[in-house]
């Protein structure tokens, strides 16, 4: 079941940033690890809030539930990022936490991407394979990501020293305080091109259109959603962001989903329902007989095994034929005369 990150925090959905940031600073001050508090219920506290005080991720989160798996960008109780507080004060966070920080680096991650595909019927119960084109931040195709030129070397930075990190200083209420940050110069990585790239001038990444094949499993869902790890946007010295794909299903005019079962409706002549009859059936995958057992009511069923949804590899759910029995509005003198004599006997 999808977590409720609003319950989490013991807040309305309507909340304001101001009263989710009161709301994250007092729980994390009670069950934060450092102060003796439950380290799996501080991280769920903290998942809650890198959601919720972000304007996109709450937006995709009220819209579409909970699609920013482990992957989504929140930090845990070993890498808080104060980067992301959203206008906490750090001196704020070090007063209520202690030590709450410093003791781990974030890994940088790209943009996550959310498309729509559409979908007809029979595409949804069978799968299919789809071509997207994207606009998106992506690797340069020149030099792969490095920001050099190909077949220059890298030297070592000499703003970090090569280490791929700096100490910065800073005050709080509590005096001086230093922490480790990423290098800017050479993104964290140690060591700076010779010669820039020409195509992304040493930036690594570029904005371009890029095709991207989307597998839609058979038995898929409208308002489903397909996550593809690591297909949305690239950022220089980290990792790519996800692409979410929300699936549109078309309705059919002849065939309504029921779980792993496909329903129609046949109408029938009185006739028919009477005496039997064999009729064709133009089911979801092909042509298939069907007998209708003489004496069947309006409103009973059909049952044809297997010619439904799949639902893995070897097994489909079933056909439904829900029949329905016409009764003629205009008789003629003959046809009339026979329903009498029908009545007679009792029909």
């Amino acid at each position: 079941m999808a977590k409720d990150y609003y319950e989490i925090l013991g807040v309305a959905r309507a909340a304001s940033k101001d009263e989710v940031k009161k709301a994250f600073r007092k729980l994390a001050h009670k069950y934060h690890p450092d102060k003796g508090g439950d380290e799996s219920k501080f991280k769920e506290i903290n998942e809650a809030y890198q959601i919720l005080s972000d304007d996109k991720k709450r937006a995709e989160y009220d819209r579409y539930g909970r699609v920013f798996s482990d992957g989504a960008g929140h930090a845990g109780a070993e890498g808080f990022d104060f980067g992301d507080m959203n206008g906490f004060d750090f001196g704020e966070i070090f007063e209520d936490l202690f030590s709450f920080g410093g003791r781990g680096t974030r890994v940088k991650r790209g943009r996550d991407i959310s498309i729509e595909v559409d979908l007809n019927f029979e595409e949804s119960i069978f799968g299919v394979e789809r071509r997207v084109l994207l606009t998106k931040v992506a690797f340069c195709s020149v030099c792969q990501g490095s920001g050099a030129e190909p077949g220059t070397k890298t030297k070592s930075c000499q703003t970090c020293n090569g280490a791929g990190t700096v100490k910065e200083s800073g005050r709080s209420i509590l005096g001086s305080f230093m922490r480790v940050v990423e290098c800017k110069k050479c993104r964290a990585t140690g060591s700076i091109p010779e010669e820039l790239c020409r195509n992304c001038r040493g930036a690594g990444v570029m904005t371009k259109r890029e095709e991207v094949s989307v597998k839609i499993p058979p038995g898929i869902r409208d308002g489903e959603i397909i996550k593809m790890s690591g297909g949305g946007e690239v950022v220089a010295g980290g990792i790519a962001g996800d692409l979410y794909i929300r699936v549109n299903v078309a309705r059919h005019h002849l065939f309504t989903r029921e779980g792993e079962d496909l329903v129609m409706d046949l109408a029938i002549p009185v006739s028919e329902a009477i005496l039997g009859s064999e009729r064709v059936i133009n089911a979801i995958d092909g042509q298939i007989k069907v007998k209708i057992p003489p004496g069947i009511d309006s409103g009973e069923f059909l049952r044809i095994r297997g010619r439904g949804v799949p639902s893995d590899e070897k097994r489909r759910g079933d056909l439904v034929i829900r029949i329905s029995v016409k009764t003629p509005k205009r008789l003629s003198p003959k046809a009339k005369k026979l329903i009498e004599e029908l009545q007679g006997e009792g029909i």
